[in-house]
């Protein structure tokens, strides 16, 4: 048999999946959402509970990006850690996202069941300088009631989060995609967009004429909306993940490195396994979205070296995403009646599905408690 390792899939694909069908005709719609990942298609499930009419396209298709092809962590809060976030952007601010990202972590096992696991997740120190952090951390979260447990075990010494999850962050696209099509959306895949203003979008397939337009992509989001060019930057993430093996047992989601190290232990004894971006900053800034050999070299020898795990690698796959320059989401009417979200700082599971609800009520006149959070 012939490995997968080479072939950028993530381990999250069962291979079942049928592609979308392309955009055949000139379409009309109230809405038309561009990019069919978590956030889009979160997005386009508002704007049916509106009782809007939408139309949503992917270039590639259902979560072809990194809304497939990410770590499967489900954290609350933004790419910041809570007592970094309190000092950017406000205390009442910070505390108030973090609780709305827990709020949607449940709305998203709700909306794909059997896709989401609650078992926590860890942050581990890898220095003393770290475990100072997280203790700074531990405090912040606690003088806002926040709950924040130490750990010292068997991962070595940090925090552990009960109220984050992980899931199949696949799955849960496809279920929604399913589920958005049965309630009577269109969904397209292999349909580009080469332009679009409020009243239509020009695909390479044809037309559709709309009166507003919701731009839901994360990695390229500047090449897509040159306006955004100065506030989001893409980067590449990688992964790898192994045959299943119970060499080791992880009990939820772990970042480590400050985040910059992440893996996690699938159901079926696998391990997924991420990061290593910071080894090699300057070329990980980049639009390319396969594995490269120096970060998955970097990332086999954690797998070896300090989680110990001899198992063969089964899978190694990439993703781009965008990061903003202060951790907050784009969340942004960038053109009269166009509204782009996105730049998640590699954090957008639950974020980009509260950019996703907030973009689809703005675009239809009215708004939501994160949306004044962002924008206000």
């Amino acid at each position: 048999m012939t490995p997968r390792s080479f072939e950028n899939i993530p381990v999250w694909d069962d291979l079942k999946w049928r592609a979308l069908a392309p955009q055949d005709s000139e379409l009309n719609t109230d809405v038309c959402v561009i990019g069919l990942g978590g956030s889009g298609l979160t997005a386009i499930s508002e704007l049916l509970d509106i009782g809007r009419r939408v139309i949503g396209i992917d270039a590639a298709d259902v979560a072809a990006g990194a809304a497939g092809r990410n770590g499967g962590f489900l954290l609350g809060g933004t790419a910041d850690f809570h007592h970094d976030a309190g000092t950017a952007i406000g205390k009442a601010r910070a505390l108030r996202i973090h609780q709305l990202t827990l709020e949607e972590i449940g709305r998203i096992a709700e909306q794909a069941p059997g896709t989401v696991r609650f078992p926590g997740s860890l942050r581990i120190a890898e220095s003393d300088d770290e475990f100072a952090d997280c203790a700074r951390q531990r405090d912040a979260m606690r003088e806002d009631g926040m709950a924040v447990e130490d750990y010292n075990g068997q991962f070595g010494r940090g925090l552990f989060f009960p109220g984050d999850a992980s899931f199949n962050p696949l799955a849960r696209c496809r279920a929604l995609a399913l589920g958005n099509i049965a309630r009577g959306a269109q969904l397209f895949a292999k349909t580009r967009a080469l332009s679009f203003s409020a009243n239509e979008v020009v695909t390479d397939r044809g037309r559709i004429r709309c009166e507003s337009v919701i731009v839901a992509v994360d990695g390229r989001l500047e090449s897509l909306i040159p306006e955004l060019a100065g506030s989001v930057r893409t980067a590449r993430l990688q992964m790898l993940a192994t045959a299943p093996t119970r060499e080791i047992e992880v009990p939820c989601p772990v970042y480590a490195r400050y985040g910059f190290d992440y893996y996690q232990q699938l159901p079926d004894g696998s391990i997924a396994l991420g990061g290593g971006r910071d080894k090699s900053i300057a070329t990980e800034w980049t639009a390319e979205n396969e594995p490269s050999p120096f970060i998955q070299n970097y990332l086999e020898s954690v797998l070896r070296e300090k989680l110990h795990v001899q198992a063969p690698i089964s899978h190694r796959w990439a993703a781009n995403v965008s990061y903003t320059f202060n951790g907050l989401p784009v969340l942004a009417e960038v053109r009269p009646g166009v509204w782009a979200l996105g730049g998640y700082s590699g954090t957008g599971n639950a974020v980009g599905a509260l950019c996703g609800r907030a973009a689809a009520r703005l675009a239809s006149g009215d708004s939501t408690e994160f949306a004044r959070l962002l924008l206000d």
